[in-house]
């Protein structure tokens, strides 16, 4: 039984990926309605303020009474307090399933447990902790947010092999190659924010838009500003999604952290340059990086990460489990970061 429901749930985490960020600041969350070892129906979380994934998979079934005796599989609990839309939990109750497979718990400590208490109290049996480790890693970003108020932050850089931005005078913005940027693409679709510095701002006037990919919701675009000079004719204040760009001055990239949190960000991809990327990693902010290398050598003097760096190497954060991917010619380095105590 357990290696079925592994392949079911396996096909939830599926559905769950298909929401991108536009389920912010609520999980990405998958679900199927499974009767005699056969998908019924399938859903997923589409947008904050729309149905969850559990009832998106009953509202797909050819039939209301066929979820009678089901099962159903859900990447997360259920849940079971009232916010924009109703309980699932509820929903479960009313739709008659015999039993829930669910992968992750709640991770916010108020309501954990609370809807697998509920449903058995009700008679569904429940079985929790199916592939737990991949479904709760669906979503760090909100996992962080609502127990912490802070978003999960991921460092990406593009860079030469000897780990510098520099670019000769006149020359394009790009080192890495056209699959690395396109790769890089998808990740900022993933997120609710994007955050830079005000000299990257200056050099590259960049857009920070999501093209190629339907879908996501436009992240907001932050831009991390000293005393300097913003150039207000740039793209991120002239374009369709001005509204969608926030200036904060004299701050810390802590401090701006804990303001987006209040906003409802979950999660922010920190794109550059240099300093800022830096100053997070000093602070030991950044929790994930995405590192994309290309084969050549810049020298020079800017570095992808400034900031003050660290006094000795047993004071460096390093990447768990690195991934090492090989996109066009370029190499990629992805993984969690862990700091030393």
């Amino acid at each position: 039984m357990g290696m079925q429901h592994e392949r079911f749930m396996r096909l939830a985490l599926e559905e769950a990926r298909r929401a991108f960020n536009a389920t912010s600041p609520n999980p990405r969350v998958g679900a199927l309605v499974v009767r005699g070892g056969r998908v019924l129906a399938a859903g997923y979380h589409r947008r904050a303020g729309l149905p969850h994934a559990e009832v998106e998979a009953l509202r797909a079934l050819p039939e209301p009474g066929k979820a009678r005796g089901a099962t159903l599989y859900v990447t997360l609990e259920p849940c079971s307090t009232h916010g924009r839309t109703p309980p699932c939990v509820e929903a479960i109750l009313a739709a008659g399933l015999r039993r829930v497979v669910v992968g992750a718990v709640d991770p916010n400590p108020a309501h954990a447990g609370r809807g697998l208490k509920l449903l058995r109290a009700a008679g569904v049996e429940v079985v929790s902790g199916v592939l737990a480790g991949e479904c709760s890693a669906l979503n760090p970003g909100f996992n962080q947010w609502v127990v912490h108020g802070r978003p999960w932050v991921i460092a990406k850089a593009g860079m030469s092999l000897d780990g510098r931005l520099t670019r000769p005078p006149g020359e394009g913005r790009w080192i890495t190659s056209a699959e690395s940027r396109a790769d890089a693409m998808g990740l900022r679709a993933r997120v609710d924010a994007v955050l830079i510095g005000a000299n990257t701002l200056r050099h590259d006037n960049p857009k920070l838009t999501i093209r190629g990919i339907r879908g996501p919701v436009q992240p907001w675009r932050v831009v991390l500003a000293g005393e300097g000079r913003i150039p207000r004719g740039g793209h991120l204040f002239t374009d369709a999604h001005r509204e969608r760009t926030l200036v904060y001055r004299r701050q810390t990239v802590g401090a701006v952290l804990g303001e987006l949190g209040q906003r409802g960000v979950t999660s922010v991809l920190i794109e550059g340059g240099s300093r800022v990327l830096g100053a997070a990693l000093d602070a030991r902010l950044v929790d994930e990086v995405r590192l994309y290398l290309a084969p050549m050598l810049c020298g020079g003097a800017e570095p992808a990460f400034g900031g003050l760096g660290v006094g000795a190497s047993a004071q460096a954060a390093r990447v768990l489990d690195p991934v090492y991917t090989r996109i066009g010619d370029d190499l990629c380095c992805s993984g969690l970061l862990k700091y030393p105590a």
